[in-house]
Formats: structure tokens, sequence, C-alpha cells
């Protein structure tokens, strides 16, 4: 999704693939951390990456916070998203997955040497 997200023509297509990246960065800390939750209540993945995974709820709450918009554009109101924003977002979708990356790398070093 972050490469499609960097070819895209147009910003809302860019803003949507860039949404459904940090979507699926959230999905993998969720996997991490699956043990952790708790309880039968219906949440989002962002409310969910944030209780889970805290050290990434301020990650949460910023993509959470465009979750409105992202619908919107989905729906068709391509001309809310300028070329601007997409890239911004775009950037900080990767910014969020490379941050996850590292530490689940590190934890997965981590759990390997205790292990071993």
């Amino acid at each position: 999704a972050l490469i499609g997200a960097e070819l895209a023509e147009t910003a809302s297509e860019r803003y949507l693939l860039a949404h459904l990246a940090a979507l699926r960065v959230a999905a993998a800390v969720l996997a991490a951390r699956a043990h952790a939750a708790s309880g039968a209540r219906l949440r989002n993945a962002w409310q969910l990456v944030a209780e889970v995974a805290p050290e990434f709820a301020e990650w949460a709450g910023y993509f959470a916070a465009g979750q409105h918009k992202r619908q919107a554009v989905a729906a068709g109101a391509v001309a809310l998203v300028a070329h601007r924003e997409a890239d911004d977002l775009l950037r900080d979708a990767q910014a969020f997955h490379d941050e996850v990356a590292r530490r689940l790398a590190a934890g997965r070093r981590r759990g390997a040497r205790e292990a071993g």
C-alpha cells in the first residue's frame, strides 16, 4: 500500500492508500500484541492499538483523527484532499511503519536472546 501510494497519480488515491498502509501497520501491531487485548466490546483498530501498544498511542490518535476524512474520500469526495496533505499522510504512514518495524524486530531479538 505504501508503494501504491507513492505511485498514485491523484491526491485522493495517495491519501487512501497511505491510510490503508497505516491500518495494515496497525494490524501488525495488533497481531504482535493480540494476547494483551481484553474485553468483548467493539472498538476500532486505532483504539485497540492505543490500548495494547501504548507506545503507539500518539500514532493511533493521529490516524484515527483522519478516519472520517478517509471515509469521505473513499465515498467519492476526492476534492477534500490536496496533494500536500496526501504526501504528508504518506510520509507519516511510512514513519509509523518504520517505527513499528524497528520495535517489533527489537522485541524479537530480545526474545531470542532470552530463549537462547
